[in-house]
C-alpha cells in the first residue's frame, strides 16, 4: 500500500471551510501519492476506502457536469458498475445513493453499448434524449449531493486512519 499523508494544518483549514473542501484534502492527497492518476496500477497501490472516495469524488464530478449518460459515455459505466461501488456506498452510510446507484445499474446493463460507443458532438448530445430515463436519476443525484457528501465527509472523519496518514 501507497501511503497517503494528509497535514495537520491541511485538514484544520479545510474543516473550516466546509465538506467540500475536507473531502478534497483527502482526494487531493490520494491522487499524489499514485501519481496524479487513477490508473488500474494506482488501485493496487490503494485501500478500498481511498478507492471509494475517489469514486465519490469521479461520480459527483461527471454526474454533477453531465448525468449518468456522460459518466458512462466517459467510460466509467465499468468502474462503477461492474466493481462494489454501491455496496462500498452502503457500508458507508450512504443508502440512498447504493439504491440510486443499483437503479443506475439497471439502466446501464439496458444501454451499456449505445452509451459507451464513440460518437461525434452532435451524437453525444442526442445520448440525452435517446435516454430520458437516465434523468430522474440525475435529479435525485442533485437534489441528494450536498447531503451525500457531508454523509461521506463524516464518514471520513471518523474512520480517517482508512483514508490518510495525518502529519
Amino acid at each position: 500500500m501507497t501511503e497517503v499523508k494528509v497535514t495537520n494544518q491541511a485538514l484544520e483549514r479545510a474543516s473550516r471551510e466546509g465538506m467540500d473542501e475536507f473531502l478534497q484534502v483527502f482526494v487531493d492527497a490520494i491522487y499524489e501519492a499514485v501519481g496524479g492518476e487513477l490508473t488500474a496500477e494506482a488501485m493496487t497501490q490503494l485501500n478500498a476506502s481511498q478507492i471509494s472516495l475517489l469514486a465519490y469524488h469521479i461520480l459527483r464530478d461527471e454526474v454533477m457536469d453531465g448525468g449518468f449518460v456522460q459518466l458512462i459515455h466517459n467510460g466509467y459505466g465499468p468502474f462503477f458498475f461492474r466493481n462494489p461501488f454501491a455496496k462500498a456506498m452502503r457500508e458507508m452510510g450512504l443508502r440512498d445513493l447504493y439504491r440510486l446507484m443499483n437503479r443506475a445499474h439497471k439502466l446501464y446493463g439496458a444501454s451499456r453499448e449505445q452509451l459507451e460507443r464513440d460518437c461525434s458532438e452532435e451524437e453525444f448530445m442526442a445520448l440525452f434524449e435517446q435516454f430520458p430515463q437516465f434523468d430522474e436519476l440525475d435529479d435525485e443525484f442533485v437534489e441528494n449531493e450536498e447531503e451525500w457528501t457531508a454523509q461521506l465527509a463524516h464518514y471520513v472523519d471518523e474512520h480517517i486512519e482508512n483514508f490518510a496518514n495525518i502529519v
